[in-house]
């Protein structure tokens, strides 16, 4: 049997929340960083508790202004202080709520930084196994993020992009880069499927390359995120894909 968890990065102010929390299973939730604020925070965590949704931390740099998507470069203990800060920040949130994190997934230019850099990757989960480690690494596949997060100790996710391109390499294109994202909805649901289960995905270059996809992202704030999200759960029922948190699957 296939199964799946489908997440999405909420509470950054710009996206359709509250309809993608009716489709997923796990929510990356902005802890006031790159993103969002401590209202948003609490009214995204309480969404998600009522609608069975398992919560995770979705720490970025400090860099609104650019949505967090311009790398900048910290000392390891920097880079581990604001990690912690925001896991403990949604943390109190979420205990006040009368439920428990289930993961930490970086965003933006930290994931990706993570994904190439052992080192970093390295901080990112030494930060999370301080703060609490039952905590789940939500890592892209096939990076370094896995390898950093389970010789830390921390139980790891793979991650898969829906309508992101990959390179060879199993990197993810870069937005800057034309056909970045992938905008044609059922091309996004056969890949989808296909990664989880054949385990494999066609890169930028028409090459297939191998992947392990134990949590798919859709993201949330493009114009069509709630129709597609909920055409791939559709989709995945058909194919008898049980959708379920992370937890369920690791």
């Amino acid at each position: 049997m296939f199964k799946v968890d489908l997440n999405s990065d909420l509470g950054e102010g710009i996206g359709f929340d509250s309809d993608i929390l009716k489709y997923i299973t796990s929510a990356n939730i902005a802890c006031g960083y790159h993103a969002g604020n401590k209202t948003i925070m609490s009214y995204t965590v309480e969404d998600a508790v009522k609608k069975g949704v398992s919560i995770g931390v979705h720490p970025g740099f400090d860099d609104k202004e650019n949505f967090g998507r311009i790398e900048i470069n910290l000392s390891k203990s920097e880079l581990k202080n604001i990690v912690k800060q925001q896991i403990i920040k949604l943390d109190t949130i979420v205990k006040q709520k009368g439920t428990k994190l289930q993961h930490v997934k970086p965003h933006g230019a930290m994931y990706n930084m993570a994904a190439r850099d052992y080192e970093i990757a390295e901080t990112i989960a030494q930060a999370i196994y301080e703060v609490d480690k039952d905590l789940i690494f939500v890592c892209l596949a096939n990076s370094y993020m896995v390898d950093a997060g389970r010789h830390i100790g921390l139980k790891v996710a793979n991650e898969a992009f829906a309508d992101r391109a990959y390179n060879n390499d199993g990197s993810l294109v870069s937005r800057k880069v034309k056909g970045s994202v992938i905008h044609d909805t059922d091309k996004v649901i056969d890949r989808v499927v296909k990664m989880i289960k054949e385990g494999k995905v066609t890169s930028i270059t028409n090459d297939e390359i191998s992947i392990q996809a134990d949590s798919i992202c859709v993201h949330g704030d493009t114009l069509n995120a709630v129709e597609l999200t909920k055409q791939i759960r559709s989709k995945l029922k058909e194919e008898d894909i049980v959708v379920t948190s992370i937890t369920n699957i690791l």
